[in-house]
This record gives structure tokens, C-alpha cells and sequence, in this order.
């Protein structure tokens, strides 16, 4: 029989960056215990700051009856001499039955001892207090709290909690508080409860008493609202959805509405505004024209028809955070843009202070200018020395979200040269997994100096990541590199670069870091691992160029016609495995006896020798190869009895295979 199961666990206000960061977990942790308990079915998670409700439209009154097969001892150790042995009577006791009951059965390697049990299902009214219980005891949200004179603890105090199995309700207790059919509205409705009688009542009264318990409904609230705003006041709301979802879990009964603030604050860089509002009074940034407003959205929570007071106690609150930020602001501007005070800031306990790391970071900008054919190292060094210098800034110390933009805009209010602002703006670029990248060259080289000197400097210090941490954002580093490189095409050797800086660092593992910077592709190239490790075994270790290796070879493995090519590249590799592999190669022509190693030979030479525009290019005419190695492997003995033959034979295939390895190593290619 299936019924309707409501559950309601009610809470003081949840913080809401915490509990979002759960909330994905939520769900999988409800269905694993319903699976454990042999009631798996179909729910759903309703939110608000004040409650957490699990809703199952359809849920078993009871378990299902199953049956579980017990398998004891071979019958040659659990019956001998015509009696049941203690093996026998040990496997009975288990199973809960007389020996007698016990049977033998074959499964395919002899007879063993054998019952089956049949075990009636549980009544679900019985076992949902501790699945709840256990529910609530595997949710992480980082940091927890106690109450009263309990124990044990959870994010929030737990004040009311309620199971209902349609019209009855369920027996239970969770952190002190018993299930009753009784649940709390908006507060500003009333702090008395509201008592229901099952769990359709439950639905209508909750809206009735001002709680719009669906979150996807509050969502589309929020945005009908603030779509409205922006076509009563011709103005753009910008639509932080990280923001909209921590506004959807803080609210019962959502309504945005249209703020103001002085227009003199317009003065404070733009992200400044966006970022104040934003962290401290969770205010929507307003923008016309691309431009930003003296105004804000502010979602309210209050339950009123005037919303006046609600608006200018918002106003209220928010001028003394602009007031401070203006504060900080003009004090920065008149102290200068200096990185003197970076000698006294610590960067990491053995890697000396930040303004150690910038003067790494200036040798391996230089270095870099140097391989790409840079000619701007002064400059380039300027940069660098200035990129940490606003993390001295009284806006950074306040938000330090902003480092990096607060130098970009004091170093233009300073009449530093353009390119220098621009790079400590897009120093830290990519954030994020969809971030945008370092917009010229130049950047990139402080983007990418920054990210480098983390790397090799953390990997000397031992603060390697692992398993699921990583608090310094060295992987993020270095896919920043790998995507660095290839949108700006930079043709540059990660080996290499470690190699020829490692004299900067104590106890660095160069092959540690290789291989962590290898890790690394296999997340960013969307193509057949095996083609990847066919590139990296090719010893390649140019960023740019394997990117191009990868993006050409992938299309032709992963189509249909490569597992033509396959088996006779196949064979040229496992020809070639008992060959020395070098460039210096000799191949004899003389020695030549059919046609077959002929043709082939003056088709590689003519590849060989080509200058291509392209991997594709080159790609398409080694494959294109193939009918002159089948020709050959089907007409010509490799293993002639000559051994110079024999040798001359093989240095042919060998070169052949080494044309691919320029690519890649072909034995590695799996389908």
C-alpha cells in the first residue's frame, strides 16, 4: 500500500552559503538511506531559512517481504557418517532453524549446505525515526553547533519536527524535539503554531500562514519581480545567480525591490560598489547603458503592504559600508601604490616573503620575453615587482576578492603605462573553470609567471595536492598555463621552463611536477586519453603544439575507418620494437631487392622531407601510407637471412615509425 510521507525538520535560520554547498549532496544521502531500508522511491527536497522538507507523494506503508539465501559448508565437512556434523549445527544456529530444515544444494562446484529464509517486511512507521535521524547525522555543513544541555550538535538549533504518513502521524524524536503534527509560518504572520491534520492540510496552510515552501517557486518570484523593476524603470538588474540562489535560501516570502544610494559613491570603482553590496547586504547590482546606478535590488522577507520603510532601511544600512569604502579608497590613492610593506608579508613558512615570490616571478617573466621573442623585460619586470602591491591596500585588506583590480585601477590613477595595469587586473586570470583569460600576451606573461612560481615553489615546499585537496589552487594553476598557452598560441615547453628555473628552488622533484602538469591535460583535452598519451609519449612537452597534435590526431582515431589503419600500425610498431631508435638511422638503397621497399621508402622521403603547414596536413599523408606498408608486409620478409638485409628492412620500418612518433607514439593509440 503506498501513502503520502511528509517530514518536516524545522530550524533557526540556516546560513545559507553552507547549506547551499550541501544541498547537493542532500538528496543522494535521503535516497541512499531509503535504498538501505528497502523503501526506494521518489521524493522531493522543499527548503526555506527556517525548514527542510522531504515530500514523498507516493511512499510504502510497508517493506516489501524478501527472501535471503544462506550458503553454509561444503556437504564433505557438514555431513559425515551419515550425521550432521558442527559446521552443520553452527550454520542452523545462524539461519535460526532446527538442522533438520537445513538442505543441500549444487551451484555448480558440489553440494553445500543450504536455507533460504524468508523475511517479512518491516512496517515503514517503524524505522523512519532513525532513517530521519541518520539522515540528519550525515549531513556536512562544515561547522555545527550545541544547544541547551545536548551533546550532540548540527548546524542550526532544531525546534519543531513532524512526520506524517498521510492523515497519521509518525512516532519520534530528533535531537530532543518529539514529531507533532504542528509547524511555524512567517514570523511576521505569527510566532504561534499552525496545527494540521495530514499532509495536504500541512501544504495549504504553510502558504496560508505566509511560507512559499517551493524554492523554484520563490525563484521564478524573485525574477517575474525583478523583470518588472527593470521594464517600470528602463534599467538592466545584473543577475548574479550565485546571489539569486543564496537570496532564494534566505527567504519564505520573497520581494525584490528598487533601492537607492548617494550618487557621489559612483566615484569608488565600479566593482568596489558590486562587491559591497553584494558580500554585505546581498543587494543586486542596477546598470543602465552598461553603466552602473546609483540603485540596488534588495529582496525582502517582509510580510507588509508597505514596503517604504523596508526600502529606506536598506538605504540606511548601506551608506556607511560606501562611506568606508570611499574612506579606504581615497587613503589608498594617497599612500601610492608601493610594495615596499610587501617584505614584511609572508608568502609561505620556507618560501621567504611576497616580495621574495615577485622577484621570482620577475626572473621567470624575463625568462619567458626571452623564449617568446618579448622585447619589453623592463616593463614586464615593472609589472611584476607592482602585481602584489595592492594586497598592502586598506580595499584589498577590507575585500580581498578585489586584489589584482584595486592595483589595476590605482596604477591608472598613477599614469602607469597601460599594459602594466592591464596585467595586474588579469594577473590571477583564469579564476574558474569558465573564467576568462589574460587578454594580450603581455599579461599572460605575468599571468602565467605567477602560476608557474606557485607551482614550483609550493612542489618545493611539499604542499603538493592530494586526493580532494588542494588549498593553494595548484591544479587550477596549472590548467591556467595549459589554457594560457593555447589561447594565445605560446609556444612553450613546460620541461623545459621547470628544468631551466629549477635553480630558484630547494628540493624541487621535477618529475613530480611533470607528471601533476600531465594530470592535467587529461582534464582539459576532451579526446581519447590514448591519443593524448600517444602525444606525451612522443616525448612532447610543447603546450601548444601538443594541442595541436591532439586536435588533429583525435578526428582520426575516433573515426570509423581507423581500425583499417590500426592493425598495419600496429605491426610497424612491434617490428620496430627490438631497434635502437635514433635520427641517424642508416638506409642502405643498395640493399633494396623488391619494388615494394622501394616505393615505400621514396614515399616516407617525400613526407619526410616536405615542410607542412599543418599537423593535419602531415597526419593525412603518413596514413596515407598505409597501402605501401601492406604491400610491404604482405610481399617483403623482414627477416631475411642477410642479416644487413634484414637490418636495412627494419631501419626502413623504423623510420617510418619514428615519422608517426614526431606526432605520436602509434603503439599507445587504443579503440
Amino acid at each position: 500500500m503506498l501513502k503520502p510521507l511528509l517530514i518536516e525538520i524545522g530550524v533557526e535560520e540556516l546560513p545559507a552559503i553552507p547549506f547551499l554547498q550541501e544541498l547537493k549532496n542532500i538528496e543522494k544521502k535521503w535516497s541512499d538511506i531509503l535504498e538501505k531500508n528497502r523503501l526506494l522511491c521518489g521524493f522531493e527536497l522543499f527548503y526555506t531559512p527556517r525548514r527542510l522538507v522531504l515530500w514523498h507523494r507516493e511512499f510504502q506503508v510497508k517493506q516489501e517481504d524478501s527472501e535471503i539465501e544462506n550458503i553454509g559448508a561444503p556437504k564433505a565437512i557438514a555431513f559425515k557418517d551419515g550425521k550432521f556434523t558442527p559446521a552443520a549445527n553452527g550454520f542452523a544456529k545462524k539461519c535460526g532453524v532446527e538442522v533438520e530444515d537445513l538442505e543441500f544444494k549444487d551451484f555448480g562446484k558440489g553440494e553445500v549446505l543450504y536455507y533460504k529464509n524468508r523475511v517479512e517486511g518491516v512496517f515503514s512507521k517503524e524505522l523512519l525515526n532513525d532513517m530521519v535521524n541518520e539522515f540528519i547525522a550525515s549531513l556536512n555543513f562544515g561547522k555545527s553547533m550545541r544547544w541547551g544541555s545536548r551533546t550532540d550538535s548540527f548546524i542550526r538549533p532544531i525546534r519543531f519536527f513532524s512526520m506524517m504518513l498521510d492523515n497519521e502521524l509518525i512516532d519520534g524524536e530528533l535531537f530532543g524535539v518529539k514529531s507533532e503534527n504542528i509547524s511555524f509560518g512567517h514570523r511576521m504572520e505569527s510566532y504561534e503554531p499552525f496545527s494540521f491534520s495530514n499532509c495536504g492540510d500541512y501544504f495549504c496552510k504553510l502558504d496560508k500562514y505566509g511560507v512559499v515552501l517551493y524554492q523554484d517557486e520563490r525563484r521564478k518570484k524573485i525574477l517575474e519581480q525583478i523583470k518588472n523593476i527593470e521594464a517600470k524603470h528602463s534599467i538592466q538588474v545584473e543577475l548574479d545567480l550565485a546571489l539569486l540562489d543564496e537570496v532564494v535560501a534566505i527567504t519564505e516570502y520573497p520581494t525584490a525591490l528598487l533601492g537607492k544610494f548617494d550618487e557621489e559613491f559612483l566615484e569608488l570603482p565600479s566593482e568596489v560598489i558590486v562587491t559591497s553590496m553584494k558580500e554585505n547586504q546581498r543587494y543586486f547590482a542596477v546598470y543602465k547603458d552598461n553603466k552602473l546606478l546609483n540603485n540596488f535590488v534588495v529582496v525582502s522577507n517582509a510580510l507588509t503592504d508597505d514596503f517604504g520603510y523596508i526600502i529606506a532601511g536598506n538605504e540606511k544600512v548601506l551608506r556607511p559600508r560606501l562611506a568606508d569604502a570611499m574612506f579606504f579608497y581615497k587613503n589608498d590613492i594617497k599612500n601610492g601604490l608601493k610594495n615596499d610593506g610587501l617584505k614584511n608579508l609572508l608568502f609561505v613558512e620556507g618560501l621567504g616573503t611576497v616580495y621574495d615570490k615577485c622577484q621570482r616571478e620577475a626572473k621567470i617573466a624575463s625568462y619567458l620575453a626571452d623564449k617568446l621573442n618579448i622585447d619589453e623585460k623592463e616593463l614586464l619586470e615593472k609589472a611584476v615587482m607592482l602585481s602584489k602591491a595592492d594586497l598592502m591596500s586598506e580595499m584589498v585588506y577590507e575585500f580581498t576578492e578585489l586584489q589584482g583590480l584595486m592595483g589595476y585601477y590605482y596604477s591608472k590613477i598613477e599614469k602607469y603605462d597601460y599594459k602594466i595595469s592591464l596585467a595586474l587586473k588579469e594577473q590571477y586570470l583564469p579564476s574558474g573553470e569558465n573564467s576568462e583569460l589574460p587578454s594580450t600576451i603581455f599579461s599572460s606573461i605575468v599571468a602565467m609567471s605567477n602560476k608557474i612560481d606557485n607551482l614550483m615553489a609550493l612542489f618545493s615546499a611539499g604542499k603538493i595536492p592530494t586526493g580532494s585537496k588542494d588549498p593553494f589552487a595548484l591544479r587550477r594553476a596549472a590548467l591556467g598555463i595549459v589554457k594560457i598557452a593555447i589561447e594565445h598560441k605560446l609556444n612553450i615547453d613546460y620541461k623545459e621552463i621547470f628544468e631551466d628555473l629549477g635553480n630558484l628552488y630547494k628540493n624541487l622533484d621535477l618529475k613530480v611536477l611533470n607528471d601533476f602538469i600531465e594530470e592535467r591535460f587529461y582534464k582539459i583535452f576532451d579526446v581519447n586519453p590514448s591519443v593524448l598519451k600517444a602525444v606525451l609519449a612522443s616525448d612532447e612537452s610543447n603546450i601548444y603544439k601538443m594541442y595541436q597534435k591532439v586536435t588533429a590526431l583525435n578526428p582520426i582515431v575516433e573515426s570509423d575507418s581507423f581500425k583499417e589503419y590500426s592493425a598495419t600500425f600496429k605491426r610497424v610498431a612491434n617490428i620496430v620494437k627490438d631497434v635502437e631508435l635514433c635520427n641517424t638511422l642508416e638506409i642502405d638503397e643498395k640493399l633494396f631487392l623488391q619494388d615494394e621497399e622501394r616505393e615505400l621508402y621514396n614515399s616516407f622521403i617525400k613526407i619526410n622531407d616536405k615542410e607542412f603547414k599543418s599537423f593535419e596536413e602531415e597526419i593525412d599523408e603518413l596514413f596515407a601510407l598505409k597501402p605501401k606498408l601492406d604491400e610491404f608486409f604482405e610481399k617483403v620478409f623482414v627477416n631475411h637471412e642477410d642479416e644487413k638485409i634484414k637490418q636495412n628492412r627494419k631501419n626502413l620500418i623504423a623510420k617510418v615509425y619514428l615519422g608517426f612518433r614526431n606526432i605520436a607514439d602509434i603503439r599507445e593509440i587504443t579503440i
